[in-house]
């Protein structure tokens, strides 16, 4: 539950793409721990890319070396990285704040595990975010005709909408 919910917070909002950025080592390698053991995620579909800040003393391969043991990840997984990006929001203020700079985390062909981080999160919340799951969004429209109480509107074949696990599963049944 820990690893949805750091997703919740600190995890891209897209529906087809896990993409985690941060530049705490110990929340990216929770995270990263958490895609291995309990989404059973290898090493091989994980990219990194870096934000670092040069000009702190630390080269490029220090750097990345400095995630990347922590991470227990191979070199194979890095991609290209931005070098000396001041977000709009410091203003160039304390340069040298994040000597590692931030690492960004994206998961290869992960849009059936975001789809699973964000029903988990749905449901440990108690809420729905339609743009969040599978398909398109949906659209409540008045029926066209009365119906009947067996066939209620939003239900399907009679039936209340299942919840997302039975989506998910209905969905991998499905392909």
């Amino acid at each position: 539950m820990a690893g949805c919910m750091l997703y919740w917070a600190e995890g891209s909002k897209v529906r087809n793409t896990l993409h985690f950025a941060n530049s705490d080592l110990g929340m990216v390698s929770f995270f990263c721990h958490f895609l291995r053991a309990s989404l059973g995620v290898r090493s091989e579909d994980m990219t990194v890319r870096l934000n670092v800040y040069t000009g702190n003393g630390l080269s490029l391969r220090e750097i990345e070396d400095h995630w990347l043991q922590e991470l227990q990840l191979p070199r194979s997984v890095l991609r290209g990285h931005t070098l000396n990006h001041t977000p709009t929001s410091s203003s160039g203020k304390k340069p040298n704040r994040l000597p590692y700079g931030v690492c960004s985390m994206r998961i290869l062909r992960s849009t059936k595990l975001v789809q699973h981080i964000f029903g988990a999160i749905q449901e440990y919340a108690g809420f729905e975010e339609p743009r969040w799951l599978d398909g398109p969004p949906r659209r409540k429209t008045a029926p066209r005709r009365q119906a009947s109480p067996a066939m209620a509107v939003g239900s399907v074949g009679g039936s209340a909408e299942p919840r997302w696990a039975d989506r998910m599963e209905f969905r991998q049944r499905a392909a």
